[in-house]
This record gives C-alpha cells, sequence and structure tokens, in this order.
C-alpha cells in the first residue's frame, strides 16, 4: 500500500502528520535536554533497537535515538539481544524476578516504549523504576490504551496466536518484536495507583492506523473511526511520570 497517496506530506520524509513515535520522542527529547548536566537515559525494553532495523524516515530514526541529545544512554532487557542495541552507550541484560541491577536515584529519565503492556507484575516494576530515577527525574511511557481497540482485541487473541494474527495485520514487523501481553498498566488509573506518590501526566493519542492488514481500505476506515473516537478510546496513551523530589 502506497501511504503517500493517502497522506501527501509522507513522501517528504516517511512519516505523516498524525505520527505517534514522532510526537511522543518529541516529548521525550524535550525532557531529556531539559536536564541541566549530561542526561543519563535509561531504555527500558529496549530490545534490539528495532526501530534503527527500520529506518525510512532519517527525522524520525533522529529523534527515536535517543543518543542525539548527547545523553548517555543505557539499554536494559530480558533477552540478551539487547547486547546487539546499536543506540546505546551500555547495554544490561535483566534477570525475571530480580531487582534492577542500578544504585538508588540513577537516571534522569527513563523510557519505556510499548513495555507497559507486557509487565506481569506491575506494582514491583513500579517501585524498582521509581528507585532507580532521579529525584525530579521522569518515567516516559507509551502503550496501548486499555480501553482503544489495539488492547480489546489483542486480549481477545490469545497470546499463541499473535505472531500469525501479527504477520497479517502487520506485514512488515518482524517475528522477533512481538511479545506476550497482560495489559496491566494501561489506563492513568492503574499508573496512578502503581506510581502513587509521582506526578502523572498523560495524554491519549490517534496516530496513524498500525493494524490495516496491507489494505488501504482498512487504512481509510481506520483513519475515518480515529476522527469519530472519544479520547478515552483512543489506540494508545501515553504516560509521563515524575518522580518527586521527596520521594
Amino acid at each position: 500500500m502506497n501511504i503517500g497517496k493517502i497522506h501527501s506530506e509522507f513522501d517528504i520524509d516517511s512519516f505523516t502528520k498524525y505520527d505517534g513515535t514522532v510526537l511522543f520522542f518529541n516529548f521525550v527529547q524535550a525532557i531529556i535536554r531539559k536536564t541541566k548536566s549530561r542526561a543519563k537515559v535509561l531504555d527500558f525494553g529496549a530490545g534490539r533497537g528495532a526501530f534503527f532495523h527500520n529506518q525510512s524516515s532519517k527525522a524520525r530514526s533522529w529523534l527515536h535515538d535517543l543518543r542525539t541529545t548527547g545523553a548517555e544512554v543505557w539499554a536494559a532487557d530480558i533477552d540478551e539481544i539487547v547486547n546487539e542495541n546499536p543506540c546505546s552507550d551500555q547495554q544490561v541484560v535483566l534477570k525475571l524476578e530480580e531487582p534492577l541491577p542500578f544504585e538508588d536515584n540513577t537516571f534522569d529519565v527513563i523510557v519505556i516504549d510499548f513495555v507497559f503492556e507486557h509487565l506481569d507484575h506491575p506494582s514491583e516494576i513500579a517501585k524498582e523504576l521509581v528507585r532507580i530515577t532521579k529525584e525530579g527525574g521522569w518515567i516516559c511511557a507509551r502503550t496501548p490504551n486499555t480501553w482503544g481497540y489495539v488492547a480489546l482485541a489483542s486480549r481477545m487473541i490469545p497470546n499463541a496466536l499473535h505472531k500469525k494474527f501479527l504477520s497479517r495485520a502487520q506485514p512488515n514487523r518482524e517475528k522477533e518484536d512481538v511479545f506476550p501481553t497482560v495489559y496491566k498498566l494501561n489506563s492513568p488509573r492503574a499508573v496512578q495507583k502503581y506510581f502513587s506518590g509521582c506526578n502523572v501526566k498523560w495524554y491519549y493519542h490517534c496516530g496513524d492506523p498500525a493494524y490495516y492488514f496491507g489494505s488501504a481500505i482498512m487504512y481509510r476506515m481506520l483513519l475515518l473511526l480515529h476522527r469519530f473516537l472519544p479520547p478515552k478510546l483512543s489506540p494508545s496513551i501515553c504516560f509521563f511520570i515524575q518522580k518527586d523530589m521527596k520521594s
């Protein structure tokens, strides 16, 4: 499908005016660049750096690669493939059900891009994330909205079938970038509950349709749906969680 026939601006640099990655990482970069000294940033759940391997837009990739801010970027994941992450200065393999291997108040900013939906123990991980964030620092997370159609459809399809389904719904998505979902940390209420004591800000977002099976008709139908969806039913939600100076 030729996105440029639907969004003429796409031909400029392969992203549209609705692009959620461009919007989210503009906010992330703004937060990092406000840090007075060289920021220390953790990309939590970084994996292999999938975006780097699918670079169609130079501007989009530049925003996503947080080293462009001058920050010291650490990539962490439970999968050893994180050691191959090309957009980080340091890589760390995490161990399930163990505390995060970082000292208290280590990072100015923690970025968690489409990972909240995979966290099965939100209480423990939220405490750990707050612990390793500096006072006044930020945890920036993008995730499917609990009440959006993407999350609702995902919960209806068994995890065992996700790879097969996504190979059709998102033909360009690699199988190694598909993981089981649980949706326990995907609403303002849940985030405020588990990150109690923090200042939580968020926005709902209807970006470019992501699951349209390569069909221009389906894509246009989802675009129309996005125009009329109430914000609380938007496909994705972005959180900006600031650790209290006394936490």
